[in-house]
């Protein structure tokens, strides 16, 4: 176990008051071997984030369903590959597990050279967490009410449009070249470092527009600041009634949601691979945990198994691959 000052170190709080205390240890009927001992789950980004927030939902109520507690400890760097790396590394024994997304097991494996691990190989990939629906969203000064309004207004203003995204080589930016060659669009590409000073510029009109994770930007779509075009969903969002799909405004191959996970170190014996599996399952489906992430914009996962996980990660990785070698991206 590799070992960090206390003050890095969150035990969840109680604060999140999902009242899921009541759900029945697995372990005794999984394996009455694991766990026996505190479960480290690291997140590899700075506390306050989506993966963060989301690692914070799930941590009470898994230590009640396995019988032990999990402790959450932040490790930011490199955009997760840091952490991501130190997990694909550490003892295959179900005691140090990572809070996994797109952007570590997606967007760095494909952009970074040198990030020091293989998404699939490295890791057993058990679980979706929650799914994230992306959204286009644009400056609310600009004069598009509509996608195809967007789309007419960057053919006929190429360049003038500036996208935003967290970072050269982010799902922001992979989600907008994605776009760009669906609809043969020319905009420029302006990155920040992290979620936070994107959406600072976002609202203060320094870029345009952005194709990212919905979560960020809810409550300032909400309040009128930004405007939301479409939504990549497989279904209208109860948050947005108004807002079509990137389906229903003819682009399905843009209907991707963004995902955040739970993964171990590859090697990691199936029977204790089954019973985080399990374990997530029962909280994932508890009535508290999806009105939780329903009130977040998040949505709930449907039932996938650590195989089925790892081949729509495998699918992913061959579509956004293509999308990172036609665009030349290379992360900095």
């Amino acid at each position: 176990m590799h070992s960090t000052q206390p003050t890095r170190r969150h035990i969840l709080n109680a604060g999140l008051g999902l009242g899921l205390a009541g759900l029945a240890p697995l372990a005794a009927r999984a394996d009455d071997k694991y766990p026996s001992r505190p479960i480290t789950l690291v997140v590899p980004f700075p506390p306050g984030g989506s993966v963060d927030i989301m690692a914070r939902q799930y941590s009470e109520p898994l230590s009640s369903a396995l019988g032990v507690p999990i402790v959450v400890e932040n490790r930011a760097g490199a955009g997760g590959s840091v952490a991501s790396q130190m997990v694909a590394r550490s003892k295959p024994d179900g005691y140090t597990l990572v809070v996994s997304s797109q952007s570590s097991h997606l967007a760095n494996p494909l952009t970074q050279p040198k990030v020091g691990y293989d998404p699939i190989k490295d890791f057993e990939n058990i679980a979706i967490l929650g799914r994230q629906p992306n959204a286009l969203v644009v400056h609310s000064s600009l004069p598009i009410k509509t996608f195809k309004e967007f789309i007419d207004y960057a053919k006929k203003n190429p360049g003038k449009l500036n996208y935003g995204s967290g970072g050269v080589g982010s799902m922001g930016q992979l989600n907008v070249e994605m776009l760009k060659a669906a609809t043969g669009v020319f905009t420029t590409h302006i990155p920040y470092r992290g979620g936070t000073p994107l959406i600072t510029a976002v609202l203060a009109n320094e870029v345009q527009f952005i194709l990212d994770n919905l979560v960020i930007m809810l409550p300032h779509i909400q309040a009128g600041r930004v405007r939301a075009l479409a939504v990549a969903a497989d279904q209208r969002l109860p948050q947005l009634p108004d807002v079509p799909t990137m389906a229903e405004v003819g682009y399905p191959q843009l209907n991707l949601t963004s995902w955040t996970g739970l993964a171990a170190p590859g090697g990691t014996p199936d029977a204790i691979v089954q019973t985080l599996y399990k374990a997530v399952r029962q909280v994932a489906t508890s009535p508290a945990m999806q009105a939780s992430l329903k009130d977040r914009g998040v949505i709930v996962p449907e039932e996938m198994t650590p195989a089925a996980f790892e081949k729509m990660m495998s699918e992913r990785l061959v579509k956004f691959g293509d999308v990172v070698r036609k665009a030349g991206i290379t992360a900095e």
